[in-house]
């Protein structure tokens, strides 16, 4: 089973070029990767700077939050088989407006989630679909340096310069700040797998897009 990383071994993973240990577990044969958080919620430390990732009308009538990880290999199918086509018939026609929310297993999950967020929301949603589509090739070396800079290479490709990309990744108090938030948000959804659904309220577990739609539909027509 794959842990979240605490709060306090993040300082480990922000140092300069990756150097840093990857403790990504095993992958679970479920359709979803299992999540145990640290149980330590860290209240002082200040999230109040964490963007919050949000794509669609703000007033739609469905609010869809996921819970991913960028090493989630489930997260990264249900980006391209439901997230996509949810895109198209739900969000940008203002039905549905989805919240992005991160989840850590390990190390390398945090460095991803800071280059996705470094060219800020803007550039988030986009980087996101790099890093989901590419996810076996950045990380599955295992070797830290190899997904430093396949990282990096992400960010360039988004249009980041590397002064910024470095910035980015170095950042020890947004790491800080992200792995609490993410902790609270857990805690506050009883989260136990990702990728996971809060709609409207209720919480779903992964599945097909068919059966989102359905769920969807009945929301939006009542």
């Amino acid at each position: 089973m794959n842990r979240l990383i605490p709060i306090i071994v993040v300082v480990l993973a922000i140092v300069a070029g990756g150097a840093w240990y990857l403790t990504q577990g095993g992958d679970t044969p479920t359709d979803q990767t299992q999540v145990t958080s640290s149980g330590d919620v860290d209240t002082t430390t200040d999230t109040s700077g964490v963007i919050e990732m949000v794509m669609g009308d703000p007033n739609a009538p469905v609010e869809l939050i996921e819970y991913a990880s960028f090493t989630c290999p489930h997260c990264a199918s249900f980006h391209e088989a439901v997230l996509k086509p949810l895109k198209a018939d739900y969000v940008d026609t203002g039905k549905v407006k989805v919240v992005f929310r991160d989840v850590y297993f390990d190390r390398v999950g945090l460095w991803a989630s800071m280059v996705a967020r470094c060219g800020g929301e803007e550039r988030f949603w986009g980087m996101t679909d790099l890093l989901m589509k590419g996810q076996k090739d950045w990380a599955g070396s295992g070797d830290p340096a190899t997904i430093s800079g396949e990282l990096r290479k992400v960010g360039r490709l988004a249009g980041l310069g590397e002064e910024q990309i470095n910035a980015c990744m170095q950042d020890e108090d947004k790491a800080k700040a992200l792995v609490a938030w993410s902790e609270k948000n857990l805690k506050t959804h009883d989260i136990s797998g990702t990728p996971t659904m809060i709609i409207n309220g209720e919480k779903h577990s992964n599945m097909s897009y068919s059966d989102l739609k359905a769920i969807l539909d009945a929301k939006i027509g009542g």
